[in-house]
């Protein structure tokens, strides 16, 4: 929620050098519950917001009086091709596990997202084919307990510091 910023005609932190991007394909991921990779991921998605709310009040500059911190929410979705029962059982016991969203570019490059408390509902169960069974699974994480977090986000690669 940015305001009152003004864009400035030059660099204010000294000559600009170009930013060697290395990007991570889906391809190259995977998906581990309780650090075991889960087969057979037909997709997966992971959602993750602060909630901030603007604290809007009547003010002469149209501009926000600040920020309020909100709730965290991390949220997301995993379809599997039906293999197993390992995703079904937890969801039926409502019992928390670690989800982790792992990319590698390389021997030295890796972005993993752990999810360390997530819960999966059991929902409706729906056969989606031809040739197979397709399970969705919506998941929402909590704050775990014993870590006091409810993610880690871990990037791994060759730039020293930011």
């Amino acid at each position: 929620m940015a305001q009152g910023e003004t864009i400035a005609a030059t660099a204010q932190s000294g000559t600009l050098s170009e930013f060697v991007l290395e990007r991570f394909g889906q391809f190259q991921g995977e998906v581990r519950r309780n650090n075991v990779a889960l087969g057979n991921v037909i997709s997966a998605e992971l959602t993750y917001s602060n909630n901030l709310e603007a604290v809007e009040v009547i003010r002469s500059d149209g501009r926000i009086a600040d920020a309020d911190p909100g709730i965290i929410a991390l949220t997301g979705n995993i379809t599997t091709r039906f293999e197993d029962r390992v995703l079904l059982d937890q969801a039926t016991n409502r019992l928390p596990c670690e989800l982790q969203f792992r990319w590698a570019a390389g021997a030295a490059a890796s972005l993993v997202w752990t999810a360390h408390r997530v819960f999966l509902p059991r929902g409706d169960r729906q056969i989606q084919g031809p040739g197979g069974v397709q399970a969705p699974f919506a998941f929402q994480a909590a704050i775990d307990p014993v870590l006091n977090r409810a993610a880690t986000c871990v990037l791994t690669n060759d730039v020293a510091s930011y």
